[in-house]
């Protein structure tokens, strides 16, 4: 079909050359099946296999294919944020390169979507994965987003998602911040609902995901819950920032006082309390006034989350 898309597949890919032409061609079936207007955008997030040739020939065949490539390997997160930035339709869904997400899931994801909801998340009840070192941190993780966000969702590491696109595009996201989505967007009044997809076992490669990504998850869970908070109430983190100070103040004054009533404090030692005094209330003054002046910037910018970030590309594109 030609025309505009309605409908835009973005696929982070990284070292998934193996995996690439049986993608396509479910993904064809899945999207011509809806019988929509629709493009793939894949992201090369700097693989070091033969993943940009194969997607390179996938294009050649098939010119609702569009190519983006990284110039080093940036990330999910950033690999995601590209696609979405490239994405011509007004309904963006997002799925791994590793064939475990299940592209016949997707005409279930935009049917729910267009119910009047602005994203649908995959919930891979069933998973095909480790139990120790993929099933236990993923559970572990969505109590923990839950618990922080107030906003329950299954499975937030599910990429499997249908997002509509005036959404995304005006939600910045950096790091691990992909996984967030549904939470930061509920948080603003999204409205967020959940499907049961189907997760198979990996058939060629290796995860990329391990452990470890569980410490920059964990970051930037708190990362999020402190930069929203501080969206809307910027003068209470600098109160918290004040508060040690301020009490230290008091605390200074007072022994300074008693020392000073008994007589037990020479010159030199009266000036250089006098000093630190001086010190410690011009760092409580200062914080309170930035936190003042943090109020007046958020209420008059509108800001409600965290700032934007970009990722360096090589060559953002390739193909019309």
């Amino acid at each position: 079909m030609s025309g505009q898309p309605e409908i835009s597949v973005v696929v982070p890919v990284y070292d998934e050359e193996d995996n690439l032409p049986l993608l396509q061609r479910e993904v064809t079936t899945a999207m011509e099946s809806l019988g929509r207007p629709y493009e793939c955008v894949y992201v090369d997030d700097g693989s070091r296999d033969g993943s940009l040739q194969v997607l390179l020939a996938l294009r050649r065949a098939d010119p609702r294919i569009r190519v983006v490539e990284f110039a080093r390997n940036a990330g999910q997160t950033a690999a995601l944020a590209a696609g979405f930035d490239h994405a011509r339709g007004r309904i963006v869904v997002t799925l791994d390169a590793d064939l475990q997400n299940d592209p016949a899931d997707i005409p279930a994801l935009v049917a729910k979507l267009e119910e009047g909801f602005d994203i649908v998340a995959g919930w891979r009840r069933e998973r095909h994965d480790g139990f120790v070192l993929r099933k236990l941190p993923s559970k572990l993780a969505n109590r923990l987003i839950a618990l922080v966000t107030g906003v329950s969702i299954h499975d937030t590491g599910c990429t499997l998602k249908a997002f509509r696109a005036e959404l995304v595009r005006n939600l910045p996201i950096y790091a691990e911040q992909h996984r967030f989505l549904p939470a930061m967007s509920a948080g603003s009044g999204a409205r967020v609902a959940e499907v049961v997809v189907n997760h198979r076992p990996r058939i060629h490669g290796r995860s990329k995901y391990g452990i470890g990504r569980a410490t920059r998850v964990l970051l930037d869970l708190l990362a999020i819950r402190m930069l929203s908070g501080f969206s809307h109430r910027p003068l209470s983190y600098f109160a918290l920032l004040v508060a040690p100070f301020a009490t230290l103040f008091f605390a200074l004054a007072l022994a300074h006082e008693w020392t000073r009533a008994g007589g037990g404090l020479d010159a030199d030692g009266a000036r250089a309390a006098l000093v630190l005094l001086s010190v410690l209330a011009m760092v409580v003054v200062y914080f309170f006034m930035l936190g003042l002046l943090a109020e007046l910037v958020v209420k008059a910018s509108g800001m409600h989350g965290p700032g934007e970030a970009r990722v360096l590309v090589k060559q953002m594109e390739r193909g019309p």
